[in-house]
């Protein structure tokens, strides 16, 4: 009885014991390997994402994106304008807010979500701007809101405001088009705004508005987003619309209950 257990112990039941192991050696090994493939891949950033692209990626991504409406070489289309002249600030700040590519025909482009990395938005406009320059990024000492904030805010009420309101709180226009809110709008997109007269925004170049002078309505838009309204409630910024109908419901309203309160005590 010995012997055979010996000989049970040596015989198959180790065979498939040592298979065993191997096998489990095998799935640890590749579990781990896999394991470290993807730690690396999610950590290390992949050639194409970390590299820049270039102008001739630009343009690949203008025709397989944009040529529908612009034209393969931005001459136009019925659908879309030309984009002779626009320069790479025009497409930075159509495609950064989400107006391009367009959804549907309408009044004027909407913001919506961005469809494309900064990257991609950067090497389509540097493509632009190589076939046919236009206007091109500011100083960054434009941007930098050190400029004459009471100056800025004066040229805003002049030039802007009777669009985009006395609180930058932005505003409707005939036909659909409105104007929109400045309470978030960055810096180089206000400039680029100014420059390339989107929608129905007029230019304004340096003969209407110097470089300094932008820098200024910069640097007050800049403070009034990072400064709340020192005047109470703002009541949306609409201006004697939403103050009327504030005194209209609250102020009539208190009149009224004031009348029945009295009327009911004389009773």
């Amino acid at each position: 009885m010995a012997s055979k257990t010996a000989r049970r112990r040596t015989g198959r039941r180790s065979t498939w014991a040592a298979a065993a192991l191997i096998g489990i050696g095998l799935l640890v090994s590749g579990g781990v390997y896999a394991g470290a493939s993807a730690a690396m891949a999610a950590t290390e950033p992949s050639s194409a994402t970390a590299s820049t692209l270039t102008v001739e990626d630009g343009k690949k991504l203008f025709q397989a994106n944009c040529a529908t409406c612009h034209g393969l070489n931005m001459e136009g289309t019925p659908d879309g304008p030309s984009l002779y002249g626009v320069g790479e600030l025009a497409v930075e700040f159509q495609m950064s807010t989400g107006r391009m590519p367009l959804q549907m025909q309408g009044p004027q482009a909407p913001q919506k979500p961005v469809q494309f990395t900064e990257d991609q938005i950067k090497a389509i406009a540097a493509w632009v701007q190589s076939t046919s320059p236009g206007p091109t990024y500011p100083a960054e000492s434009i941007l930098d809101g050190g400029g004459n904030v009471a100056n800025g805010a004066e040229l805003f009420r002049i030039n802007c405001a009777m669009c985009h309101n006395v609180a930058a709180a932005g505003g409707a226009l005939t036909e659909g088009k409105y104007a929109p809110a400045l309470t978030s709008t960055s810096p180089l997109h206000i400039y680029a705004a100014m420059v390339t007269g989107p929608q129905n925004m007029p230019v304004f170049n340096d003969m209407t508005l110097t470089t300094d002078e932008k820098r200024d309505i910069i640097s007050a838009l800049m403070w009034m987003q990072q400064n709340e309204s020192a005047g109470g409630f703002s009541l949306g910024s609409l201006g004697p619309v939403s103050e009327g109908l504030f005194i209209w419901i609250f102020g009539i309203g208190a009149l009224i209950a004031l009348t029945v309160w009295i009327t009911a005590k004389s009773n």
